[in-house]
């Protein structure tokens, strides 16, 4: 992460809508003493056991997933936000801009996932969570269908997203291309379904509508509850 000059300039929407819901993104202090560095991103521990979510996700996919993908976006961010640090004002930052959006999103995007997801699934979704998909779906198979299409429907790399809408006070599924594009501005993802091909093509190969049906089977309903719950208060008290 960049001083915090820069981020009062540059603002950092999707990180704090995370950090309004109670998710935290893991930051420690770096070794360097360069003007403007406060703190770095981190890799998170998984939750579980890399092998835990199989026969859903093998546990190839997962030890490539977070120890080389997700690693990757976190080392680019860290990375950049140095670079950004130091360069001279007068410099053009647009480059760097684009590619510090795009890996700090991919880790905050691949921080929720790990936590939407626990061995063999938490059952049904608690009851505020449940009125919520049905007041805003109609049911949860429709909730579940709308993803589930949204993954296989979407162009190239991306996500699909569950997200809290605090306009309107209610609940929404967005596509997210790449990491950082199409997203609704406000809104916060509380349950996301990963649909880069690092997510599934090993095991799925080109069968992402398969991935994602299988998804469901591991969704940690509690956890997206309690984000929902959170993000709802947090929505009450900001009107």
């Amino acid at each position: 992460a960049v001083g915090d000059s820069w981020r009062a300039r540059r603002g950092w929407p999707l990180c704090l809508s995370f950090l309004r819901c109670g998710y935290r993104l893991r930051m420690s202090t770096p070794p360097s003493t360069s003007p403007g560095i406060s703190a770095q991103y981190q890799l998170p521990e998984l939750p579980y056991a890399p092998d835990s979510l199989q026969p859903v996700i093998s546990a190839r996919i997962m030890d490539l997933h977070h120890g080389t993908h997700h690693k990757a976006y976190v080392t680019a961010a860290n990375e950049l936000s140095t670079k950004l640090s130091v360069l001279d004002p007068t410099e053009d930052p647009s480059a760097l801009l684009r590619a510090l959006s795009f890996n700090v999103s991919g880790h905050v995007l691949h921080s929720l996932f790990w936590q939407c997801m626990t061995p063999g699934g938490s059952g049904a979704p608690p009851a505020a969570l449940s009125d919520e998909i049905t007041k805003s779906f109609g049911s949860l198979e429709t909730l579940k269908a709308r993803m589930t299409t949204t993954v296989a429907k979407l162009q190239g790399s991306g996500w699909a997203a569950l997200v809290w809408e605090p306009v309107r006070q209610g609940l929404a599924v967005v596509q997210i291309h790449d990491h950082q594009h199409d997203q609704m501005v406000g809104a916060t993802p509380i349950l996301v379904i990963d649909a880069w091909e690092h997510a599934y093509y090993l095991q799925y190969e080109a069968a992402k509508a398969k991935w994602a049906e299988a998804f469901w089977d591991l969704v940690d309903w509690k956890s997206t509850d309690q984000r929902l719950s959170t993000l709802r208060q947090s929505s009450l008290s900001a009107v």
